[in-house]
Parts: structure tokens; sequence; C-alpha cells
């Protein structure tokens, strides 16, 4: 069973597994995913302002939200 990289996503930007997160920025298919998880690593390591920190973290919390409401659910098989 493979776990949809929004999941993914969202595990490792709520747990600040950025490691984690920098290789699916890396492997997955969205580009704007992809994108928004860069802006937000970027942030968090190099910028000094606070703001922008957590605009660029909400930012990647709004997308993967948004995502996940038009991915079809995972089922588990038994």
């Amino acid at each position: 069973m493979e776990i949809p990289d929004y999941d993914k996503a969202l595990y490792y930007t709520l747990w600040g597994q950025w490691d984690e997160l920098l290789v699916l920025m890396v492997r997955t298919n969205d580009d704007m995913l992809s994108k928004k998880i860069q802006l937000f690593l970027h942030a968090y390591h190099y910028s000094s302002e606070q703001a922008k920190i957590i605009e660029s973290h909400d930012e990647l919390l709004y997308y993967i939200d948004h995502a996940m409401k038009y991915t079809p659910p995972v089922a588990m098989e038994v």
C-alpha cells in the first residue's frame, strides 16, 4: 500500500521531519506541492523573520489540505 504524498507531507510537516520533507519535495510528481515545500524549508532555514516562516508553513498546510480534498482516500485491503 502506497501512502499518498499529501499524507506524507502533512505528517512530516506536523512532526518537524524536515529531512523527510526535503526528500518528498524531490520525489513528488506534484509541482505545486514541491514548490510549497521548497518555500517553507527555505524560509525555515534562512529567514530571520518569524512571520515569513509562519506564513510559508501555513501556505504549505493550506495547500496540503486543499489537495487532500480532491484525492481519493486509500483503502486498506484486509
